[in-house]
């Protein structure tokens, strides 16, 4: 009896994800993929490349990291039936870009120290402490840190118009009367019109397709102190502070209840067991998983969690068929991608600002703070959104520590 509802979980989960499934979720994962693979794919390529990979070991790189991603966005996501957004680090990948090319280290020195970096990730969802700094950053705060991580994708997608004046036009004029006629296809309806427009015009780059299945490569770890220095404590504090810092942020602004510090130990675990093959730091998303868990993936929140299992099932497929769908999503125009991201944002944008600015006793806090990650300073190898947190939360201190706190109206939920 015990083995036998153990068989039917997973299946009734999988007939009430095709229950629940929606054109507009599955479109809001594949957005989602195709912005968090086309912009940051290339600094990937650089880190590998920092350590002397071959292009079998680069392959072999895209398997792990889309097989890490896609179990840990599927799996959770339908048996919480909540969306869960996993992805690799970037700013990870551009501190390994740098400190592979300064420290000459080795493929083995590399995936040591991502076994280290996937340890204490492990230890910090174990221990719950980053759950419980999270819990103490003001909801308004944590509302302008996931507007001003956003905000950069809705600046760029109009300033494509320089380069690609009609392609975004066409996209934004779809998008407007996509909102007004079929509001809840208009980010389905906007992708479908830049890729018309886009093949109509030759801009896209069908070159870039090969039929070539993706291999693991196992590399032996080998561990240094200069590599646990150089490698291994950079990738872990600018994945904390730069990824899951703004994803928890993006969890909390949605209103999405999820288990943080057990998701948390799953990325850990998901790395440490990839890392041999190429999983150098996998991280809770801010940016696309703003895409799946806003109104545009569905209407209801509660059948969200499909964008983003449908989005773990892409990224699988990335992992599987590598070089194949590396290229189909590469052969897309930039200037199509960062307008579909930001158009696709932009309620996300809004409804970050409106939650940062409704109290009058923070939003001086929470502005300094939007305005900040906004800015994308870097400081000590540590990206702007851990700076935002840090500036307004300051901000707020020096302003409200001691005054009893003002009546707050009850938020909607």
């Amino acid at each position: 009896m015990r083995s036998a509802s153990r068989r039917a979980v997973p299946q009734s989960a999988a007939m009430q994800f095709f229950k629940d499934l929606s054109l507009s979720a599955f479109t809001a994962g594949f957005v989602a993929v195709l912005v968090g693979f086309t912009s940051s794919v290339a600094i990937v390529f650089q880190a590998a490349q920092a350590f002397g990979a071959t292009p079998e070991q680069i392959t072999s790189w895209m398997w792990a990291l889309g097989l890490g991603m896609g179990l840990c966005s599927l799996v959770p996501s339908l048996i919480l039936r909540q969306p869960v957004m996993v992805a690799w680090s970037t700013p990870g990948a551009a501190v390994l870009a740098t400190a592979g090319l300064a420290g000459g280290f080795s493929m083995g020195e590399a995936v040591g120290a991502f076994m280290v970096c996937a340890l204490l990730i492990t230890l910090a969802g174990v221990t719950g402490w980053f759950e419980r700094v999270m819990s103490r950053i003001p909801m308004e705060i944590a509302s302008a840190l996931l507007a001003g991580v956003l905000a950069r994708f809705g600046m760029q997608a109009f300033a494509a118009l320089q380069t690609a004046l009609p392609l975004v036009l066409a996209m934004l004029l779809a998008y407007l009367l996509a909102r007004r006629l079929l509001p809840r296809y208009a980010v389905v309806l906007t992708l479908t019109a830049g890729i018309v427009w886009a093949a109509a015009g030759g801009q896209m780059r069908w070159s870039a397709v090969h039929l070539a299945p993706a291999m693991p490569v196992f590399t032996a770890p080998q561990f240094s102190l200069q590599a646990l220095m150089s490698l291994a404590l950079p990738l872990f504090i600018v994945t904390m502070a730069s990824q899951n810092l703004p994803g928890v942020a993006v969890m909390r602004a949605t209103g999405y209840q999820l288990p943080v510090s057990r998701l948390i130990t799953m990325t850990g675990l998901a790395t440490l067991a990839l890392a041999p093959f190429g999983a150098f730091a996998l991280n809770f998303s801010a940016i696309t998983a703003a895409i799946c868990m806003g109104p545009e993936a569905h209407p209801d929140r509660a059948r969200r969690y499909t964008a983003a299992a449908s989005c773990g099932l892409l990224y699988i497929a990335v992992g599987i068929f590598g070089a194949v769908v590396t290229g189909l999503l590469t052969a897309f125009p930039q200037e199509l991608v960062v307008a579909i991201a930001g158009l696709a944002l932009l309620s996300a944008i809004g409804g970050g600002l409106a939650g940062a600015l409704q109290s009058e006793s923070q939003r001086e806090a929470a502005l300094i703070t939007f305005l900040v990650t906004l800015s994308g300073v870097t400081l000590a190898g540590i990206g702007s959104a851990f700076w935002g947190v840090a500036a307004g939360s300051l901000a707020l201190l020096v302003q409200q520590y001691g005054r009893p706190r003002a009546h707050q109206p009850p938020r909607r939920p």
